[in-house]
């Protein structure tokens, strides 16, 4: 009987052992994943100009790939020089950008381009070779077969000057207008407030002089020289200016440093709502001829802390609460131990924040009045 029942457990055993095979057969880790097909590049050879920066320069699109499993696939796109994808440390140089899930192109403006290039090593105003290739994402990694770009990229020139934007918001008066900075060849911009109850009228000048500016032209966004039809701003509120000579356009964006904490919220929205403070914060106003953005504020006991245009995507807390430098997405918070009236200000280098990025630090004041 003893006999019997050992041949049974064996069986039994190798029973096991084979669905445990079977199992494990089914792992997607196991079953093979590819690009069904070459990714496609609008063009192989491109020459990039500081002109043409905002001009869309390459498109690169790919097929879906198919994972055994049905959830999103996430692509990003790899881009490298040839010499840096073969070896130990293949691709590990790669300038990488997130594409998203499910997204089977991707577009690239030709100023975004030059950066990758330059950054990358390529020599401005010299044909250098790229190679670009698609990663696609869900249990596992997998890359498309490269594809070898020749990219010629342009050196960014070094810009200076600025123009004048006198109007209604500062009585017209060009000696003090808001200036708007050299960013790009020919493309200029700043900041601004428009205070309640001033008129959103205003013209932009060449200098701080009316010999040469330009008012409104077919519409309230064309440049047209010597016009006598003001530009016009939507109302109060601060604005982000930005102005193009070389396409004779300007634009505006809603545009506010603000700050946010416990310390600005009242009693009456803590009742309401226990994180007022940090879910709401308080405009400054823009300061153009200090260049600093102010607030004079009831404050109460509690943490503040600056951010942008009532988001956290851009904001600033100290690293060391005891100076004035605070640091961009910091955690921490400066603390308001006495209740009263504060003029608080906040000093940012903002020199192209869409291209450039946020600088790592700014400056801030508070002072109880």
């Amino acid at each position: 009987m003893k006999k019997y029942i050992h041949k049974l457990i064996l069986l039994g055993g190798l029973l096991a052992l084979g669905a445990s095979c079977d199992s494990e057969a089914e792992l997607t880790t196991l079953k093979a994943v590819s690009f069904p097909s070459a990714i496609q590049v609008s063009s192989s050879s491109l020459v990039l100009t500081e002109d043409t920066a905002d001009n869309t320069a390459l498109l690169i699109s790919w097929p879906q790939v198919t994972f055994p499993i049905a959830a999103p696939v996430t692509y990003a796109i790899q881009f490298d020089l040839i010499g840096d994808t073969s070896g130990a440390n293949a691709w590990q140089k790669a300038k990488r950008i997130e594409v998203g899930s499910d997204v089977l192109s991707k577009s690239f403006i030709e100023r975004d381009l030059n950066k990758i290039a330059t950054d990358l090593g390529l020599e401005p105003n010299v044909a250098g070779k790229l190679v670009v290739r698609v990663e696609a994402a869900m249990d596992r990694k997998i890359y498309s077969d490269p594809v070898t770009l020749t990219v010629t990229p342009y050196e960014k020139s070094v810009v200076f000057g600025e123009i004048y934007m006198p109007g209604s918001y500062q009585g017209w008066a060009i000696e003090t207008a808001a200036a708007l900075t050299a960013i790009q060849k020919g493309i200029y911009q700043g900041y601004m407030t428009v205070a309640v109850g001033a008129g959103p009228g205003f013209k932009l000048n060449t200098a701080r002089n009316w010999a040469q500016f330009y008012g409104a032209g077919d519409t309230n966004t064309d440049l047209k020289n010597m016009s006598d039809t003001d530009f016009s701003l939507p109302g109060s509120g601060s604005y982000q200016i930005k102005v193009n000579l070389n396409t004779s356009k300007w634009s505006f964006t809603p545009y506010a440093w603000g700050i946010v904490g416990p310390a600005t919220a009242t009693a009456d929205q803590t009742a309401t709502d226990a994180n007022y403070g940090w879910n709401h914060s308080v405009p400054m106003s823009y300061d153009h001829q200090a260049k600093t953005w102010k607030v004079t504020a009831n404050l109460l006991p509690g943490a503040l802390k600056f951010r942008l245009d009532d988001k956290w995507d851009v904001n600033y807390g100290p690293a060391d609460a005891s100076t004035n430098t605070i640091n961009k997405d910091n955690g921490n918070a400066y603390t308001i131990n006495e209740a009263g009236t504060y003029e608080v200000t906040f000093t940012i280098n903002e020199t192209d924040p869409a291209t450039t990025g946020y600088p790592a630090t700014a400056t801030c004041t508070i002072v109880k009045k």
